[in-house]
């Protein structure tokens, strides 16, 4: 029996690409003149450059637009049948991706995620460890790394939630905590680094070992995050060294969800009279912590997993404490 009976599905979903085009032309109709309107004036202007006759029939633009009306249907599709499904088990609430900062979850809540991956990645710093059932709406669109369920097979696994004997795996999270109270969390990365194309001023400590830097800014990474952003930088790195040295590149390989530890790495570092490049990679274990003081007058910041609404300003005063958070996310598994 379990201690918090859960009594309610929230479903959680992002606006579809066609929705916010809608939001910003006002109309469906005015939104498909404009992308077609686009696209017409570049070939347009491209026949007039290469001087060839083109009959630009109107029809042959409807591609232009029909991706955002497909995937929009196939969303709204899936999103019915998802309701339907839960309606049969649960009460159901569904709350969007931009609400979720000011929604108060409940111990009684199960947490459905209907959308891709970055919005499991979001969701997850809101609801702790609240089961997350997270689905696939379009396999054909969305790679789905944090989304192993579609809207044909997650119903038997609401059973299994309900009677708490499911699968799960606890995911690893970060946690960024200023010196003056503020605190976020990371289901994927932080960036630490200035808002804009200036470089980022700091000064970083690890280990006993600290140095003033100048580079483009920190990611840190956790397990979840290591197929992503931290991947590129390794892809980048070993791209480098390829193309001048013509050697075998370095292994990367992703660490798991689950283990606790963080992999922190510096962008671009610049050595210069003021600024060192020592220490610019690391790996955090348990009771571990990455220290950075900013040097940046303004325009600094750190934000997590992407999202540029999900920040804290950090400028010169600030200093951030970077480690594994106590909270982990709860990924319901097949």
């Amino acid at each position: 029996m379990q201690e918090n009976k859960i009594e309610n599905a929230i479903i959680i979903r992002s606006k579809t690409r066609l929705e916010q085009l809608t939001e910003r032309f006002n109309t469906v109709a005015q939104a498909e003149f404009y992308v077609k309107q686009q696209k017409k004036s570049f070939r347009f202007k491209k026949a007039q450059k290469e001087s060839v006759v083109q009959n630009l029939v109107e029809d042959s633009f409807d591609e232009a637009f029909s991706p955002y009306q497909t995937e929009h249907d196939k969303f709204y599709h899936a999103l019915e049948r998802v309701k339907k499904e839960i309606s049969k088990l649960l009460k159901f609430k569904i709350v969007e991706q931009q609400h979720l900062p000011n929604y108060i979850f409940s111990k009684k809540d199960l947490v459905i995620v209907l959308g891709q991956d970055g919005l499991v990645a979001n969701t997850a710093k809101y609801v702790h460890d609240i089961p997350i059932i997270a689905i696939n709406p379009d396999r054909e669109r969305y790679d789905g790394i944090l989304l192993p369920f579609t809207v044909n097979n997650f119903a038997p696994t609401i059973q299994k939630v309900l009677s708490g004997a499911y699968n799960y795996q606890l995911v690893t999270m970060a946690v960024a905590e200023m010196n003056d109270g503020q605190r976020l969390l990371a289901f994927n990365d932080f960036f630490i680094g200035p808002s804009n194309h200036t470089s980022a001023r700091y000064n970083i400590s690890f280990r006993n070992r600290n140095e003033d830097q100048s580079s483009s800014g920190i990611i840190v990474s956790t397990g979840a995050g290591s197929t992503g952003w931290l991947s590129s930088l390794f892809n980048m790195a070993n791209s480098i060294h390829k193309t001048f040295h013509g050697q075998q590149e370095f292994p990367y390989e992703a660490f798991s969800r689950e283990e606790k530890k963080l992999v922190f790495v510096v962008r671009e570092p610049f050595l210069s009279k003021s600024s060192q490049i020592g220490l610019t990679s690391g790996v955090l274990f348990q009771a571990e912590e990455l220290i950075i003081e900013s040097q940046m007058p303004q325009n600094g910041i750190i934000f997590s997993d992407g999202i540029l609404s999900d920040y804290m300003s950090f400028n010169s005063g600030n200093i951030v404490s970077i480690r594994i958070a106590d909270e982990t996310a709860k990924l319901v598994m097949p």
